[in-house]
């Protein structure tokens, strides 16, 4: 289950990409959630994927 607030949904999301995954595509697909949902809430906080960087900016 993921975190409702924003800025820890922020702090979980990087953590995985960082250490587990390589790509938000990729950890969504494994956890079974949307990526639209992932994105739109951490918008609400000014953060956006980064592919590069492969982490919320």
């Amino acid at each position: 289950m993921l975190p409702k607030d924003p800025v820890m949904l922020l702090s979980y999301t990087n953590l995985k990409l960082r250490d587990y995954y390589g790509s938000l595509e990729k950890m969504c697909e494994d956890m079974e959630v949307s990526r639209e949902m992932i994105e739109e809430r951490l918008a609400l906080i000014n953060y956006h994927y980064d592919e590069e960087k492969n982490q919320f900016v």
